[in-house]
């Protein structure tokens, strides 16, 4: 049984102000008709660099490049839109003409106005998925608290949970970034899949272990066929192929039968995983305006 909360007037408000910059700009574009599929945009939210491989497991030399990149992604259904991840920095943090740099992260575009490119505002998207809490994944959570938050339990539970002094580092949760997410409309799930628009083209798959409520998404293309979003169930391609759990997961055990339990999916399902951060990955697809259909 899903919940639903309902999200206070004044937060619709304050996202709304919040994008009056860009659209004044004269950024934004005429808003695209629903598509006749479901479709899948790439946006550009960052860089991370200066990572260790041993923070992750590794002997120096055993992964081909330790660098990652940070995407953020649109989902546009003919029944609606839904952002997966926000992003490393805040655009409020980001000074043009940038980059902005935070630690390991650099980010050369903000999201919101990447968004406006495309024809579309933090008012047009139907839902909010997350793939967890970690700092480089909801930068810029905030910007859609008038969407429908679509989160399971375990994983709001430890974002909204007292904090021991303020927030330290990208792993520990950061109100700063999702706090007005408290407030929103949410659609929380009892770990356990969701099919986001009941079709079985846009699937929030449940992965927890590098966080209590970590998930990945499954998409369905007319065109591309289907395809796994990784969220942080995978980092780089040598964590596949060598079985490495990073030390940082919440409960590495659970990071195994995640990854071993997608993995049957995936050959059940014939679907592709694109891991989110390997450079390698995403270097090879298409980023938008462009999209996969």
């Amino acid at each position: 049984m899903k919940n639903i909360f309902r999200i206070a007037p004044p937060v619709v408000a304050l996202a709304a102000l919040a994008w009056l910059p860009f659209v004044a700009t004269g950024q934004q574009q005429k808003k695209p008709a629903a598509p006749k599929s479901v479709r899948l945009y790439i946006l550009d939210c960052g860089d991370i660099t200066g990572v260790g491989e041993v923070q992750f497991g590794f002997k120096q030399g055993q992964l081909a490049d330790s660098r990652m990149v940070t995407p953020c992604y649109l989902v546009v259904h003919p029944r609606g839109t839904m952002v997966w991840d926000t992003g490393e920095i805040p655009d409020a943090d980001f000074k043009a003409p940038g980059p902005a740099k935070q630690g390991p992260f650099t980010v050369t575009r903000p999201l919101l106005p990447q968004l406006a490119a495309l024809g579309y505002t933090p008012a047009d998207i139907t839902y909010l998925a997350l793939s967890h809490y970690h700092g480089d994944h909801v930068a810029n959570a905030n910007a859609f608290a008038g969407s429908n938050w679509i989160v399971q339990d375990v994983e709001r539970t430890a974002m909204f949970a007292k904090q021991d002094g303020k927030a330290k580092g990208s792993n520990a949760p950061n109100l700063a970034y999702f706090g007005k997410l408290e407030n929103s409309k949410t659609t929380l799930l009892h770990g356990e899949d969701h099919d986001v628009f009941g079709d079985g083209t846009v699937v929030i798959k449940f992965t927890p272990g590098h966080t209590p409520g970590h998930q990945s998404l499954f998409l369905k293309f007319a065109k591309t066929g289907p395809i796994v979003l990784s969220g942080d169930l995978y980092h780089y391609p040598e964590e596949r192929s060598m079985g490495i759990v990073p030390g940082f997961d919440f409960n590495a055990d659970q990071t195994r039968k995640s990854r071993a339990d997608l993995e049957t999916f995936m050959k059940q399902s014939g679907a592709v995983l694109w891991i989110q951060h390997s450079t390698a990955d995403n270097a090879k697809l298409k980023k938008a305006p462009e999209y996969y259909e």
